[in-house]
């Protein structure tokens, strides 16, 4: 079995190609820059993008199936050379927020990629997580030169999941068949709140980090100078005032193990915060 990773060298895409070469599944990966992707020598790397069609078709050429990390604009394009190579089946690394309804931006982006997937006619898996605790690593620079956490909304809690908890289910979506057709929610196993978090991260490197509350336009104003883009910023902010999430059991039904706790993520990644 030939599996084509894309997104390989993100944060989850590098666990599930790590995941799938222990399970002797022969590993393919689309990237940019193969000569810096850092994956292991036994991944056979092709170097293009998911909307670029001839580098595409040679990586499809003789693959099963996909992990597909989604990029609505090039999905037309993956979506006609997957078919033309006879993939069969497509794991989509989606958003819980396609269950959000209507008018958020991250949810209407992940539902296009959704949708074209299950129209081509693949056998499908949609994996739905909330928030990915990778997301906090985006506090690493300030406490690591303050000891600090400049956030708007203190006690709003999420059900933060570990990255290698997705990439777990993704591989056992690929490999086993009783996967297919499911659209799989996936949350950590606590709705933890930010500044628990920030506590979480301070017991993990050894060292006091305060929560320092900011105005809801100061964390907006963050966010896009970071190159996110307003109606993104303007999501990712609604979602976060005093929501609180509710675990679900999944990673544990498919996996046989419970997810990780954030205080296990914060360990994992402590290195990342020093």
């Amino acid at each position: 079995m030939t599996v084509l990773v894309t997104g390989a060298t993100g944060n989850v895409g590098r666990r599930v190609v790590a995941r799938l070469l222990a399970s002797g599944a022969q590993v393919r990966a689309l990237t940019r820059n193969p000569d810096t992707a850092g994956l292991p020598g036994e991944v056979e790397l092709f170097r293009g993008g998911l909307g670029d069609a001839e580098p595409l078709a040679r990586a499809l050429d003789g693959v099963d199936r996909v992990f597909l990390f989604p990029v609505p604009e090039s999905t037309p394009t993956f979506v006609e050379q997957a078919a033309a190579a006879g993939v069969r089946r497509v794991v989509v690394l989606s958003s819980l927020a396609v269950e959000f309804g209507d008018g958020n931006a991250i949810g209407e982006r992940h539902r296009l990629v959704e949708q074209a997937v299950a129209d081509a006619g693949f056998e499908w898996t949609f994996l739905r997580p909330g928030a990915f605790a990778t997301n906090t690593l985006a506090w690493a620079e300030s406490i690591r030169a303050e000891g600090v956490v400049r956030e708007p909304f203190p006690e709003a809690r999420q059900t933060s999941i570990h990255e290698d908890d997705i990439a777990a289910v993704a591989v056992a979506a690929l490999l086993a068949d009783v996967h297919v057709g499911k659209a799989y929610r996936l949350t950590g196993p606590e709705a933890i709140s930010a500044a628990d978090q920030v506590r979480a991260i301070g017991a993990a490197i050894g060292r006091e980090v305060r929560f320092e509350v900011v105005a809801v336009e100061q964390a907006k104003a963050r966010l896009l100078a970071r190159g996110v883009p307003e109606n993104v910023a303007d999501t990712l902010l609604s979602l976060h005032d005093q929501r609180s999430d509710e675990p679900v059991p999944t990673v544990q039904q498919v996996t046989g193990r419970p997810a990780r706790t954030y205080a296990e993520w914060a360990v994992d990644h402590a290195d990342d915060f020093r």
